[in-house]
């Protein structure tokens, strides 16, 4: 998850996205850089426009069961966002698996 996030900084900060430029940034955060799964991110990224990747990202699925109960967060069900909460967590896995094959 770390290697995602430097990509995502380096991309914030208008940085190339490269091997050198992601394990930097591990290794500065204190992590053990593993140079295959750097090199596995940085060829996946290769064609990817991160932008639009952004934009597309499901984003507001916790507010969504808001907008069903009239808008009211208050009148949302606990149960009914954990679960919501939760698919999406495993769409998200299900996209980085993606990215390491």
């Amino acid at each position: 998850m770390e290697y995602v996030y430097a990509a995502l900084m380096l991309h914030k900060l208008k940085k190339d996205i490269n091997e050198d430029n992601i394990s930097n940034l591990v290794k500065a955060s204190g992590v053990e850089v593993n140079q295959a799964q750097v090199k596995a991110l940085v060829a996946s990224l290769a064609d990817v426009n991160i932008e639009e990747a952004i934009k597309a990202a499901p984003v507001a699925v916790a507010a969504a069961p808001a907008a069903a109960h009239g808008g009211d967060a208050k009148k949302v069900d606990k149960k009914e966002a954990e679960a919501a909460a939760g698919k999406s967590e495993e769409q998200a896995m299900e996209g980085l698996s993606a990215l390491f094959g």
